[in-house]
């Protein structure tokens, strides 16, 4: 580990994981129990890292964020492990100015920092979350993390180590590749259910039956060549561009939930009592499970350089393990990771449903919250588009150029569409997994979907 860091002025990507890997360590094996505890930890990471003495509210407050909590200023730790051993709910903002003072550690003059008063944010501790906030932008925060988003684990860990409650991970379908070019999904299935996890399952599979709903609604709402419907499913930078400045295109916006929303929903409608943790490539993610109208499906989020930390720290290593493999996605779902693969499912979906379609699905492919605004706004102005689907990304490349990736955005492409290819399912419609969970909340039939009272409560916001 001391291989990755030499001082304090080293990337903060890397010094806030050094922080959080021993905030796990220490928490797993049971020596992290008091406010002393904290303080003890917080001087550890002063001498081992190179920091000075007038470093110590910054580090406390970025073990702070590792532990889900909002920075507290100068104030010593307190009650800080009450709210981790009670496997309490992060609360907003999950992301954090951690000082109102210029950080120190750059060169920049504070008024021309991006990052530090930047149109992001409110002058305040709070960071600005509207659909405006371009959250890929963290990849290349500044230096010495003066904003840093809050980390979810160690409420969860309490959850896991304890075991009395049944704790589901459910991973984005961008997971493929992100831990070691050969590393399968069924081996991190395996790392999960080390850690305590009842199961891993594959985002990919609440995708393929989100897919068969947006085919419906689709071939429901596009009747002429001058119709056109919006996609709300997977973005929530998307989804919200759409809803807070675009009222008049929210109208053409699919109801769907997303397909992590969705995944929480119906395991804990299966499975009473159950949590639900969300793996995946984005900050968003962790503001979207807080969202007044989809709250209480996902309880945690981890992203994948968060859960690459965990496992350094409890000494897995997935590469290693058996694999324990299960197909829950077909290849559509499984293309949801990149660009371009909502329309793809979608457009099989239709083509599936309603083979002799006159009005044919043509998409509309956007990623990047540049490139989503312009093609709002030509909608908005009531501009010529040859599309009926309109699909947004907040991130280039989709998911799989997420700001917390472990593997460049091309790479994950590709990992993505190889592991679509690798499924033995081709659409939603052959998924028996799809088709299981249906007749289980009682459906049965896949075209009786929408209008299904319960069903809705399930796919749709509220």
């Amino acid at each position: 580990m001391n291989g990755r860091v030499k001082n304090k002025y080293i990337d903060f990507t890397v010094k806030r994981m050094l922080i959080f890997n021993e905030l796990v360590r220490r928490y797993w094996s049971g020596n992290l129990n008091t406010a002393a505890d904290l303080e003890d930890l917080a001087v550890h990471i002063r001498k081992k890292y190179g920091f000075e003495e007038k470093d110590m509210p910054f580090i406390k407050n970025h073990i702070r964020l590792a532990m889900g909590l909002d920075p507290n200023g100068e104030e010593p730790f307190r009650d800080e492990m009450d709210f981790v051993k009670s496997s309490g709910t992060v609360a907003s903002p999950v992301v954090s100015k951690v000082s109102d003072e210029p950080c120190g550690y750059c060169d920049k003059d504070p008024a021309q920092c991006p990052k530090y008063e930047a149109s992001l944010y409110r002058r305040s501790r709070e960071a600005s979350e509207d659909p405006d906030w371009n959250w890929e932008e963290l990849k290349s925060s500044c230096d010495f993390g003066a904003l840093a988003e809050k980390i979810e684990f160690l409420p969860l860990a309490t959850l896991l180590r304890d075991g009395k409650t049944p704790v589901y991970a459910t991973a984005a379908p961008a997971i493929v590749g992100q831990f070691g070019e050969n590393v399968s999904l069924g081996q991190l299935r395996t790392a999960c259910k080390l850690m305590g996890f009842q199961d891993l399952i594959e985002v990919a599979m609440f995708a393929d039956i989100l897919t068969i709903r947006e085919a419906i609604e689709f071939d429901r709402l596009v009747k002429t060549v001058k119709d056109f419907y919006l996609t709300s499913c997977c973005c929530p930078i998307w989804f919200n561009m759409v809803r807070k400045r675009y009222p008049e295109m929210y109208k053409h916006m699919s109801p769907s939930v997303s397909p992590m929303i969705a995944s929480g929903r119906i395991l804990k409608k299966l499975y009473p009592g159950a949590k639900v943790v969300f793996l995946g490539p984005c900050i968003a993610k962790k503001a979207e499970i807080k969202e007044p109208d989809v709250a209480g499906a996902v309880d945690y989020v981890l992203n994948f350089r968060e859960l690459k930390e965990v496992f350094a720290a409890l000494d897995i290593d997935p590469a290693r393990l058996p694999s324990d493999d299960v197909d829950h996605g077909s290849l559509g779902g499984r293309l949801y990771a990149r660009t371009g693969g909502v329309s793809f499912s979608v457009k099989m979906a239709v083509n599936r449903l309603k083979p002799e379609r006159v009005v044919r699905l043509k998409a509309k492919k956007v990623d990047g919250a540049r490139k989503c605004k312009e093609v709002l706004d030509q909608l908005n102005n009531g501009e010529a588009i040859d599309a009926n689907f309109i699909e947004g990304m907040g991130c280039v490349g989709g998911c799989v150029g997420g700001p917390r990736t472990n593997i460049d955005r091309e790479q994950g492409r590709n990992c993505v569409n190889d592991f679509g290819e690798d499924s033995y399912i081709l659409t939603p419609f052959d998924n028996r997994n799809v088709m299981k969970i249906m007749k289980q909340l009682g459906l049965d039939r896949l075209e009786n979907m929408v209008n299904n009272q319960e069903i809705d409560k399930l796919l749709t916001r509220e």
